[in-house]
């Protein structure tokens, strides 16, 4: 496909642009490009950048999950990122087994081992009592289970977003970043306009992470999302490799009021485990290197006392903190669904923290209906008519 150059509109049209080439973007426009699409991924900032939610050198991939839509979502999402790995030549993400740790009595705990049990997944039941003889590293407290997820383990996130986009371009796709959207025109035709140039497509996808309602506000559409800026901490081991890979840590996902803690084996950093908090302060992404007010820091003392208590050979003071954002939707499931005023505007948001691990399910559900397909799996959950309606604004 010819190039136009900066400023002048393309001579023909793409079949769909996908404004946002964060994991669910990037995955999306390869989808596409897979099926003999033309198609534009376009990006605001220069890649690679660290402003959205899909930079950092890891995340946990799973299949324990207590919502079944993503238990079922997740088996394809193995299968597809297997195929990446082997497309690229190189794997995408290493098995090391995941711990669910909560109440014994705690329902989210118990639909956990449920979908386990349902799905097949290889997996152990542990007591109290008996999970420090498996893993001396955690102490758990008098009436907490835990469920192993065998099949859980680490991917390579900064990689794998990577090599989405290599392969996407292979496949004849074209990526521009460094060109912000600045102008989105509705139609049979929607024209997309950037700050280098003009873009025309028989269908738009919007996966813009925390800049989504940016760009809705002027096609009359505004989504219950909430953008925070979570701190990523890491946590010096006492004894180096304790908790690492090569020791056989796995990762693990703690059950807690008012929002879970989790945790990825040392890796990345050597002698460093990353232990977050799964929530943070609300911030727009425009400020989200502002330094953290007052607010952020109860996060910050919950998992030094999470540390204190459950992890003995771990320094309870984080090490590095870096920063990452995320898009919540009320309920923390996703927006996969298509602009209730403009059919071939399709809408990919409100990952809430938890959907890097199934991009490659995502991207072939946004794919599909910008292509006017069926879609894969009922899309129900995801559905913008979930919300209530907001009020009509004033006069």
């Amino acid at each position: 496909m010819k190039m136009a150059a900066a400023g002048e509109p393309h001579s023909s049209l793409y079949d769909t642009i996908v404004v946002g080439a964060g994991i669910q973007g990037s995955f999306t426009a390869y989808h596409l490009a897979k099926r003999g699409r033309e198609t534009l991924l376009l990006e605001q900032f220069p890649l690679p950048h660290s402003r959205g939610s899909s930079h950092g050198q890891s995340r946990i991939i799973r299949r324990a999950y207590p919502q079944e839509h993503y238990a079922q979502m997740m088996a394809e999402s193995y299968r597809l990122w297997e195929q990446l790995g082997a497309e690229a030549g190189a794997p995408l993400y290493r098995q090391t087994g995941l711990l669910v740790l909560g109440a014994d009595t705690n329902p989210e705990f118990q639909r956990c081992c449920q979908t386990l049990v349902q799905h097949r997944v290889p997996g152990e039941l542990f007591t109290a009592e008996s999970l420090p003889g498996r893993f001396p590293g955690i102490r758990p407290h008098d009436g907490e289970a835990a469920v192993s997820d065998r099949t859980a383990g680490v991917l390579y996130a900064d990689r794998a977003l990577r090599t989405v986009q290599d392969e996407f371009r292979r496949c004849g796709g074209a990526l521009h970043d460094g060109q912000k959207v600045t102008d989105i025109k509705p139609g049979v035709v929607v024209t997309v306009t950037t700050t280098a140039g003009v873009y025309r497509a028989k269908s738009l996808v919007i996966t813009a992470g925390p800049w989504a309602n940016k760009l809705l506000a002027p096609l009359r559409l505004q989504l219950p999302l909430q953008t925070l800026r979570i701190n990523v901490c890491y946590w010096k081991e006492k004894v180096p490799g304790a908790y690492g890979v090569s020791a056989h840590f796995p990762c693990f996902m703690a059950i807690c009021a008012p929002h879970h803690i989790y945790g990825l084996p040392s890796n990345e950093y050597p002698g460093l485990m990353k232990i977050c908090y799964h929530s943070g302060s609300p911030a727009d992404p425009e400020e989200r290197d502002r330094p953290p007010e007052a607010s952020a820091l109860p996060d910050i003392e919950r998992l030094r006392d999470f540390v204190s208590k459950y992890l003995p050979g771990v320094v309870p003071e984080p090490a590095v903190v870096e920063h990452c954002m995320y898009t919540n939707t009320p309920d923390e499931d996703f927006v996969l669904d298509r602009h209730p005023e403009f059919s071939n505007i399709i809408i990919g948001a409100g990952f809430s923290g938890h959907g890097f691990k199934l991009a490659p399910v995502v991207g072939k559900l946004l794919s599909q209906l910008s292509m006017g397909e069926e879609p894969s799996y009922a899309l129900e959950p995801f559905r913008i008519r979930r919300f209530p309606a907001p009020p009509p604004a004033a006069p």
